[in-house]
């Protein structure tokens, strides 16, 4: 585990609000020892920073495990961030190099299990039967996923899933913009073939 830092993070909702300001000014201000300020990145992001851990490893505990340890990283490398260039794609890059990580020492289940499995079945919204097609679908959907190379995979995850720009996702790959949009061009086809095949 990496050095803990400052124990402000965890409970971020509580801090008082304040004039908004960039994340890279707020990085900044960490890098110069103000725990407050990544308090508000963590409140800013933690939720991002989760979604993509949980989206990778298919597991919600260990997923919050992955946020954190994600959180003390970026904390710890601070001083290495160019503050020119924008923070969240940075702080995603630091996650997901983390949980591929994570996922190699899990040796024994290489692809990525579908997150979709804890799918709430029982939608007093919605009828059983909708439901149950709506999880059976989200099933398949991971599935067919799991079965594209690795960096299609990725590539459709944080551009339609994490909603990042595809400028963005070539920064947390560390890739050029061309090879994210090759790569996702052929995620999309794939996909496509792969959902065919599964019907």
């Amino acid at each position: 585990m990496v050095a803990a830092f400052p124990s402000v993070l965890l409970c971020s909702r509580a801090l008082v609000p304040e004039p908004p300001a960039s994340d890279e000014g707020w990085a900044a201000a960490a890098a110069r020892g103000d725990p407050g300020a990544f308090g508000r990145l963590v409140q800013r992001h933690g939720a991002r920073v989760h979604a993509l851990c949980r989206r990778l490893l298919a597991d919600s505990e260990e997923a919050r495990d992955a946020a954190q340890e994600a959180f003390a990283r970026a904390y710890e490398a601070l001083s290495s961030y160019d503050g020119a260039l924008p923070f969240l794609p940075w702080l995603l890059r630091i996650a997901r190099n983390h949980c591929l990580d994570a996922l190699r020492r899990r040796a024994a289940r290489r692809a990525v299990a579908p997150a979709a499995a804890e799918v709430d079945l029982v939608d007093p919204v919605r009828p059983a039967d909708e439901a149950l097609a709506g999880a059976e679908a989200g099933r398949a959907l991971w599935s067919a996923l799991a079965r594209l190379p690795e960096p299609q995979r990725e590539a459709l995850v944080l551009h339609h899933m994490e909603q990042l720009p595809t400028r963005e996702v070539a920064a947390v790959l560390g890739v050029p913009h061309g090879t994210v949009l090759t790569w996702l061009h052929r995620g999309r086809h794939r996909l496509r073939e792969e959902l065919e095949e599964a019907r």
